[in-house]
């Protein structure tokens, strides 16, 4: 909805930050998923090994 008063080029620029926005939030949640994947995998391999098991690269794939 535009107002009134409202310039069409200042509701543009508004549009492309707000995507500018969406798009790094998006960004940070992938990045953010990625290493919690990470860090669960290497947790696991390192529960694995701690406990004396052999084998551990097989079983972290």
């Amino acid at each position: 909805m535009r107002r009134p008063s409202e310039d069409p080029r200042q509701a543009a620029e508004r549009r492309t930050n707000s995507l500018a926005a969406l798009a790094a939030t998006l960004c940070l949640i992938v990045a953010g998923l990625y290493l919690v994947h990470r860090l669960r995998a290497e947790a696991a391999l390192q529960d694995c090994v701690l406990s004396g098991r052999s084998g551990c690269m097989m079983a972290a794939r």
